[in-house]
């Protein structure tokens, strides 16, 4: 079975909005982010099941988008934690929980937040977790990378051929992926920022699955202003090609 994750806990501290819409709400050309991506697991073949963390003072919001939108596959709908940890946790554990759900199935863990992926990517994830027990999105770093010394000067410039950017989807057979969560809680251990870095804490190896640099979160009022001209590129070049044809 495989099964998407979406994380849409996050309450978007570093995104200040006058009307404190959360950034997996907002919306271009009249629909919102969270659509875009859940339309993304909707829509591939391969996907069977897909469970969305949330924050609690949206989920009737989210529940009026599904049924808007069709979205079928959404069988959860899982109140947020404190962290981003620990909300995938409730995630994982509501998954596990389901008699329907074999343990070993495949979970992509993706954000709410990263609109641009297609149906290639999350075919690559799954057969990656068949393959290796894992498969985490990376894209090049374009940029020279350094490390600072204790008296804020570069100590070494890293060689940027060996340094990729970890994005997502982040993809794990469930059972393994949960018991390493429920490890980190035994052991009070709470500073993964994210999937694949609280699974290398506790020494699992990691296969690498290729993505592409537009794979962008949106974090920050900048990257919603790039997320926008993306889109607005992707619509100019739709309708040039319709008026061609």
């Amino acid at each position: 079975m495989n099964l998407a994750l979406i994380f849409a806990g996050g309450t978007g501290r570093r995104f200040s909005l006058a009307d404190n819409t959360p950034k997996q709400f907002l919306e271009f050309n009249g629909k919102a982010i969270i659509v875009e991506v859940l339309e993304h697991f909707q829509s591939h073949p391969q996907i069977d099941a897909i469970c969305i963390v949330c924050l609690s003072s949206h989920i009737d919001h989210l529940n009026k988008l599904i049924t808007k939108y069709n979205l079928n596959k959404v069988n959860w709908i899982i109140p947020g934690g404190n962290t981003g940890q620990e909300s995938i946790y409730n995630g994982l554990q509501s998954l596990s929980s389901d008699p329907k759900v074999p343990d070993d199935s495949t979970v992509l863990i993706h954000d709410g937040v990263r609109p641009f992926i297609d149906h290639e990517l999350i075919s690559a994830n799954i057969k990656s977790v068949a393959q290796f027990g894992s498969g985490i999105t990376v894209a090049p770093v374009i940029e020279t990378v350094t490390l600072l010394d204790s008296e804020e000067c570069i100590d070494s410039v890293v060689e940027r051929n060996n340094c990729w950017h970890a994005k997502a989807p982040q993809s794990f057979i469930l059972s393994e992926i949960l018991a390493v969560h429920k490890l980190a809680l035994a052991q009070n251990y709470t500073a993964a920022i994210d999937s694949a870095a609280l699974m290398k804490h506790y020494g699992k190896r990691l296969h690498v699955v290729h993505g592409n640099s537009n794979n962008i979160k949106i974090t920050t009022p900048i990257d919603f202003y790039m997320y926008k001209a993306i889109k607005a590129a992707e619509l100019d070049n739709a309708l040039s090609h319709e008026s061609n044809t």
